[in-house]
């Protein structure tokens, strides 16, 4: 892969598809056990037990206010390194690891919010797909981190 590649984790969020950046992504599981924990944010669903490490577990449509699917079989929880701490992303489904050039992201539309448009990094386009680049450095606000990490402790 050269500089000018990215490879992406290609999923599902009811009817659109996203891509992340593969480097952020440790695992992909299928949904545990999820622990409720009270007062937090309506987005994060709670916390799950990984091999003996408390991860904060976020409903990542909840918290990209996009509509999603009902749970299935093919829904998944995604841990991504965020900002130093693992975080469980729920997506409906994870579809592929693909490679794009750097070169065929595009610019957001702009009909996007000002706010929408931190947790985004572009759109890209592969065959007959639209694929919207999700920029997870951002896709929690600062205020969010110090409390996702408090979960971790």
């Amino acid at each position: 892969m050269s500089d000018k590649e990215i490879q992406l984790v290609t999923f599902q969020l009811g009817a659109e598809e996203y891509g992340i950046n593969i480097m952020q992504v440790q695992e992909i599981i299928r949904i545990p056990d999820i622990v409720r924990v009270p007062k937090t944010h309506s987005f994060v669903e709670g916390v799950i037990n990984l091999r003996e490490q408390v991860i904060p577990v976020i409903d990542l449509a909840e918290r990209l206010t996009v509509p999603s699917k009902e749970r299935t079989n093919d829904t998944r929880v995604m841990i991504a390194n965020i900002k130093g701490s693992l975080v469980g992303l729920v997506v409906d489904s994870v579809s592929e690891v693909i490679r794009i050039s750097k070169e065929d992201i595009g610019p957001l539309p702009d009909l996007m919010t000002s706010s929408d448009e931190k947790c985004f990094k572009g759109i890209t386009r592969l065959n007959d797909r639209l694929i919207i680049l999700l920029d997870l450095e951002n896709t929690l606000s600062p205020e969010d981190i110090p409390e996702i990490q408090k979960i971790n402790d």
